[in-house]
């Protein structure tokens, strides 16, 4: 069902190493280009035809004309009424624990005197106003929700609007647990908006197109940010610039770094669960150990026959996105998950936690046989808005920092400037800029 990439034998010091590591194992191929092309002329439509466009797109790609783009107080209010309990419950202490995780990233400000009368201050500004993206296409996801909007409400963002697609079977509304999610947290600026257009509703703002929009049915954002398919992920390429965003997210991906004390069940069940969220869904085994391969291997298909989304699993599973890597130790199997930077890498062997301190590249790395991925996907606390596609190298996991700006306040005394007017001068005149030091100079003529 999976394939096979055995790397035993091979050098991982060399310089080439990662270079050939990186040809070597598998990723999922995204055409993000392709995917711009075809939405580029619905970002322009929304931009120019505001809700009309927002409209046509929805019946055309959602399969309902939705006569509420933003979603009615009371339905907010329905949905919350409507929701079960034990989801209720399991949303709730999510939202508790992401707060209490989140509220802890938020940065001190701080102070430096590089001399006497001289301060830079950096103080951390929230952005004004957020667009935030919940996918209803394969799954729904409220816990996208909760984890989007409690890293902006802790950072202290005085606007959220939330967009999600609409749905045929709820009247052209979001699905109501997203809904239901939204009331839970206070947010009431709600979207029946979906994919790209959502993206450039939040860019470029929408002009109303029915009474019940009013003359302005939503503002510009400043920042976008939530997972999407492909083509969100193409929008959000090319509003980049106009607003800031998150990522550009791919397939999900795991990667499991195992040894011989590995559980091979706990490993299968977890290649199985993010297997299950699409097609392109990346799973990847990397162990020393060719017998807990081999038992891990058997127990895939039969994980996949018996589960409800069976053969999205095996289609993930069997996809070129997807392998079992065979590696001589411990230590290449480290250097091959830090090659690959996985969006969620758990460690299941001898001194995990030691080994993971190790780790460089990966968004969230999950320790031991009790830290699942799907705890982070809910419960643990932390985000599950991660780099995707290898990102993990130079990106992060959504955060209290995605939506604050570090600004720099500087106040020298009159004496502290005198101090280094000639200096100044000096480095300016270096560069060609004789006016910078004059602009100085000329306080104390």
């Amino acid at each position: 069902m999976i394939q096979r990439i055995d790397l035993r034998g091979r050098e991982f010091a060399t310089p080439d190493a990662r270079r050939d590591l990186l040809a070597i194992l598998p990723r999922a191929e995204v055409r993000v280009d392709d995917a711009v092309r075809a939405v580029e002329p619905m970002l322009h439509q929304v931009r120019e035809q505001g809700a009309a466009a927002l409209r046509d797109h929805a019946e055309r790609f959602d399969g309902v004309r939705p006569e509420h783009l933003r979603v009615p107080a009371a339905a907010l209010a329905t949905a919350l009424e409507g929701l079960d309990p034990a989801v209720r419950d399991g949303l709730t202490e999510a939202i508790r624990r992401v707060r209490a995780v989140h509220a802890a990233q938020v940065p001190a400000e701080h102070v430096t005197e590089p001399a006497p009368g001289a301060v830079v201050r950096q103080r951390y500004v929230p952005v004004r106003r957020v667009g935030l993206y919940a996918p209803g296409g394969l799954a729904v996801y409220p816990s996208s929700v909760v984890m989007n909007v409690v890293a902006a409400q802790e950072a202290g963002v005085p606007g959220i609007a939330l967009a999600s697609p609409p749905q045929k079977d709820h009247g052209g509304l979001p699905h109501p647990t997203i809904l239901a999610a939204c009331a839970l947290l206070g947010v009431e600026e709600v979207f029946a908006v979906g994919g790209a257009s959502a993206v450039a509703m939040f860019a470029y703002g929408a002009a109303g197109s029915e009474p019940q929009d009013g003359a302005t049915l939503c503002e510009p954002v400043d920042v976008v940010t939530g997972p999407g398919n492909v083509y969100v992920a193409a929008a959000k390429r090319l509003v980049r610039g106009v607003v800031g965003i998150d990522a550009e997210a791919g397939p999900t991906e795991i990667a499991v770094l195992a040894d011989d004390t590995a559980d091979p069940a706990h490993v299968a069940l977890d290649l199985v669960s993010q297997a299950e969220h699409d097609p392109m869904a990346a799973a990847v085994l990397v162990t020393d150990s060719p017998e807990l391969a081999d038992d891990v291997a058997g127990r895939l298909g039969e994980l996949a026959a018996a589960t409800k989304h069976g053969r999205r699993v095996a289609t993930a599973l069997e996809g070129p996105q997807s392998a079992i890597v065979l590696v001589d130790d411990v230590a290449a199997g480290l250097a091959v998950v830090d090659a690959y930077g996985a969006e969620h890498l758990e460690i299941q062997t001898r001194d995990a936690a030691a080994l993971a301190d190790r780790v460089r590249n990966a968004g969230a790395i999950f320790v031991g046989p009790w830290s699942p991925v799907s705890l982070g996907d809910y419960l643990a606390g932390s985000n599950h808005v991660l780099p995707t596609g290898g990102t993990a190298r130079f990106a992060s996991a959504l955060g209290v920092h995605s939506f604050l700006k570090p600004v720099q306040v500087i106040q020298y005394t009159a004496d502290a400037l005198r101090e280094v007017a000639g200096k100044i001068s000096a480095v300016a005149d270096d560069e060609d800029l004789p006016a910078h030091g004059e602009a100085v100079r000329g306080r104390f003529a």
